[in-house]
């Protein structure tokens, strides 16, 4: 089996592919502390209850966004697995798309797997949106090339700063509101949040559309994605699981694009 690991700013998901599909897929908070040990014990738990052992591992990929991770995470994969494993962006790991802006070496590898994993699926002339610590705006041009895209907060973070600059203003989730006019405080920040956001989606892909000039379909990735997609026709497509298709496509692409377990 293939290990492919997606490491984000605030969550690290480990899951596990057979070549033909993912058996198991599990998630822990991103730290850059946290030892090849602690990863295997933890990993090794949530794989025995899935009845899957350690020797079935045999090959791993990764793509991190948080460099104080890789050291561990490849030491867990040649301690524990006994692979070496690829690095999304790093010069032995080659990619099956161009990524064509001024400075390839400064975006990030999560941009880069889900260019791979849309381009494969939806085809040219895309605008990916993840929906993570920060909300990326990732164009895939008619080849299939990433050509650069948007970074704004993410909603959580943004949300998490009004509260922290704010004294008066309390800590919220996000949720929809009934309304966009809030009556209350706390209805008033949730309006701004939500609607606000879909607003930022919407005018920032009609941008991204108008400047490319042709029609671009629009995908939504990451934890809410289905939450915005809900209120705004300009998504498309909500696909939970495009960056990790795209870390198996980059796996294949290096391997054989016939592999399989």
């Amino acid at each position: 089996m293939l290990l492919a690991i997606d490491v984000g700013n605030t969550n690290t998901v480990f899951a596990l592919h057979d070549g033909r599909a993912f058996v198991g897929e599990w998630r822990i908070e991103t730290n850059g502390a946290r030892t090849a040990d602690e990863y295997f014990v933890w990993l090794r738990q949530l794989m025995d209850f899935q009845n899957i052992g350690v020797a079935a591992i045999k090959s791993a990929i990764c793509g991190s966004v948080a460099p104080s991770t890789v050291f561990n995470l490849k030491k867990l994969c040649e301690q524990y697995f006994h692979c070496t494993p690829l690095f999304v962006g790093s010069p032995d790991t080659r990619l099956p798309v161009e990524v064509r802006v001024d400075a390839p070496q400064e975006v990030g590898a999560d941009r880069i797997v889900n260019t791979v994993a849309a381009f494969n699926s939806y085809g040219p002339d895309l605008i990916v949106i993840d929906f993570g610590t920060a909300t990326t705006f990732d164009v895939v041009n008619g080849d299939g090339a990433y050509i650069g895209g948007v970074i704004a907060p993410g909603v959580n973070l943004s949300l998490a700063a009004l509260h922290q600059a704010a004294a008066r203003l309390p800590s919220i989730d996000v949720a929809r509101p009934e309304r966009v006019i809030g009556r209350t405080t706390l209805e008033c920040m949730r309006s701004g949040a939500y609607w606000g956001y879909i607003s930022l989606i919407e005018g920032v892909c009609a941008r991204i559309a108008a400047e490319h000039g042709r029609p671009m379909k629009v995908i939504a990735t990451g934890g809410l994605s289905a939450l915005f997609a809900k209120n705004t026709a300009t998504i498309e497509i909500v696909d939970p699981d495009l960056t990790m298709r795209g870390l198996v496509e980059i796996y294949k692409h290096n391997v054989s694009p016939h592999w399989a377990a």
